[in-house]
Order: C-alpha cells, then sequence, then structure tokens
C-alpha cells in the first residue's frame, strides 16, 4: 500500500467502490505499516498538508448515499477504509477487487502504536470526553512505553477555540493525529483544518476508538466480530442511542452494497 494525496493523481492501491467511495482493498496489517512508512518518508517531510485518512460502516454508506455534503467529506479523503465486516463480506462476491479484511480504527490503533513505538513515530489524540481522553491516553502509554503521545486534548470545543488548538497541533507537529469526534463532526474537522495542520503527517477519524481504549466501552467478542454482528452487539449495549439508527441505516446500507459493488 502506497499513500498520498488521492486528488491529482490515480489511487496507486486496489478499490473497491461501496456506495460510490472509493475503499481501499487492503488489509489491516497493510495499512497500519504504510501509515508508519509514510510517517518516516521524505514525501511526508516535503507535503504540503497532512494525509486525510478514514473510514466507513453500514451508517456511513447509508448517510453519504442521502446526504451530499457528507459524501463529499468522505470522498475528499486521501484513504478509506472498511470498518464493516458485512461490507467485507459481501464484497468478495460482488466486487473486482474484495477487501481482504476490515480495518477497524479500534484494531488499526494497536497495530500502528506497535509499529509507531518501535520507529520513532509520534501521536496525538483529540477526541472524547476530558475524563475519556485522559484515561485513553494513559492506557496506551502503559501499553506501549516506548511510544511518544506528543499531546492531548478532549473533543468538547468550541468553533471560536478551534483555530487556536489547531495551532498548536500544528507546532507539536505530531506524525499522526487521531481525530474522534464522531462522523460526520470528525470528517468535518478535518476537511476544514488540513490547510491549517501542515507539519502533521497524517490525520486519521477515529469515531468511538478512545470510549474502547479508556474501557469506558466493551467491545465484542472476536467470534461475533467475525460474523459481521460487531453492531448488534453495541446496539444491545446502547439501545436507546443505536436501536433506530441501525434499524434505519443498516437495511438500506446492505441494499446499497448489493446493488452497487461490483
Amino acid at each position: 500500500m502506497r499513500l498520498g494525496p488521492r486528488s491529482g493523481a490515480a489511487n496507486p492501491n486496489p478499490v473497491a467502490f461501496v456506495g460510490n467511495l472509493p475503499i481501499d482493498a487492503v488489509g489491516l496489517e497493510e495499512t497500519a505499516r504504510a501509515f508508519i512508512a509514510y510517517c518516516r518518508s521524505a514525501e511526508r517531510a516535503v507535503a504540503a498538508r497532512p494525509i486525510y485518512s478514514t473510514s466507513v460502516n453500514g451508517q456511513v454508506v447509508s448517510l453519504c448515499a442521502s446526504n451530499r455534503d457528507v459524501a463529499r467529506l468522505f470522498r475528499t479523503a486521501d484513504v478509506i477504509n472498511a470498518d464493516g465486516q458485512p461490507m467485507v463480506i459481501l464484497s468478495r462476491f460482488l466486487c473486482r477487487n474484495p477487501l481482504p479484511s476490515r480495518v477497524a480504527t479500534t484494531d488499526l490503533f494497536p497495530t500502528a502504536a506497535r509499529l509507531a513505538a518501535q520507529a520513532g513515530v509520534t501521536f496525538y489524540m483529540l477526541g472524547g470526553s476530558e475524563q475519556v481522553n485522559r484515561a485513553a491516553v494513559e492506557r496506551t502509554r502503559a501499553a506501549y512505553p516506548r511510544l511518544s503521545i506528543v499531546g492531548r486534548r478532549n473533543g468538547y470545543f468550541t468553533r471560536e477555540q478551534e483555530p487556536a488548538i489547531v495551532a498548536e497541533i500544528a507546532r507539536l507537529a505530531p506524525d499522526i493525529l487521531w481525530v474522534a469526534l464522531g462522523a460526520p463532526l470528525e470528517q468535518e474537522f478535518c476537511v476544514r483544518n488540513l490547510e491549517a495542520l501542515r507539519g502533521v503527517g497524517l490525520v486519521k477519524t477515529s469515531g468511538g476508538l478512545f470510549d474502547f481504549l479508556a474501557l469506558a466501552k466493551p467491545r465484542a467478542p472476536l467470534w461475533v466480530q467475525g460474523l459481521g454482528f460487531e453492531w448488534l452487539f453495541r446496539m444491545l449495549i446502547e439501545p436507546r442511542r443505536l436501536f433506530v439508527r441501525y434499524l434505519v441505516t443498516n437495511p438500506h446500507a446492505l441494499y446499497l452494497l448489493a446493488r452497487e459493488m461490483r
């Protein structure tokens, strides 16, 4: 896998089109190694702006199909990974370049952290509540003592505060900025601030990653993840927040996947 701005040049990686979004048909380990390799490359040193990386699941596919503004936020990304196992399963039957595996951010982060600790690649963690953000950083540092986390900030700030926060992140110049504000707020933040974040190597949207790192929320068992039912596990854990969302978006997403993945 080779990283670079998607705009202005053909994507060098095989892609599967899902809901008209170009999903990189690469696996988790390959994605993590590409992140680290780019951060240590000569291209990173002279890049005009950070690489913008995001992920899609069934909810996002449904949202992009019904909202052009949100779709534009995702199509702007240089790297798009599949964060849903049903997408991976269906792609094996319907895509010329099937997705080799799910690249969930909650799995990508520890893989990237392990490699970053070995390579001297630095992190900044933005998002979540103050309690969750602090706990996520502390647990990450305990798990990877050699990993350099140059800064952190909770995700509760106003648009008026945002320029100062972005300027501070740019000054610290982390190799990878993990942005966990939830979709589509985190995609809006990235697109709005890419130029101002010069000096940062790569920006990765992260959804609810910090909640899992901080152990504020449990993950589904591996066998449930493998069957593609982590969404159901999460819905059972948080029915009031997720039941209606999944009831509406999952059938729509499955319809789009079956219709468009070819």
